[in-house]
C-alpha cells in the first residue's frame, strides 16, 4: 500500500477530525473512501460523456435524451448502494430515532 502526503485547509481538517470522532473511523479510511468514491465517480461521468458524444456524432438523440434520463437514476441507484440500500434521507432518519422523543419514567423497582 502506497503513502501519500496532502494539505487540508483548516476548515477541511477540521470537517475530517470531526467526522473520524463522530464515525469512530480512522482518518485514513475516511480519506482512501473519500477518493475512491470521487475516482468511481469521474469514471461514470467519463463513460457517460463518452456515450453521449458517440450518440450525438451519429445523429441519435434519442440515446442522448436517454442518458440524459439515466444519469440521475445511476447517481441514485450508487447512493442507495453506499447506503446498504437506503435511500440516505431514511438512513439519517433512523439513525436519529429516538432523538427527541419523550422517555417513560422508570418505575422503581
Amino acid at each position: 500500500m502506497s503513502l501519500i502526503s496532502l494539505r487540508l485547509p483548516d476548515e477541511l481538517d477540521e470537517l475530517l477530525n470531526r467526522e473520524a470522532r463522530t464515525s469512530k473511523r480512522a482518518k485514513s479510511e475516511i480519506a482512501r473512501t473519500a477518493i475512491a468514491d470521487y475516482l468511481q465517480r469521474q469514471e461514470r461521468e467519463r463513460f457517460m460523456a463518452d456515450y453521449v458524444r458517440a450518440a450525438m456524432r451519429e445523429g441519435r438523440e434519442d440515446l442522448v435524451a436517454l442518458a440524459e434520463e439515466a444519469l440521475p437514476l445511476d447517481n441514485e441507484a450508487l447512493a442507495l448502494t453506499e447506503s446498504g440500500g437506503k435511500s440516505r434521507v431514511l438512513a439519517a432518519r433512523e439513525s436519529r430515532a429516538g432523538y427527541g422523543k419523550p422517555t417513560r419514567a422508570r418505575r422503581p423497582r
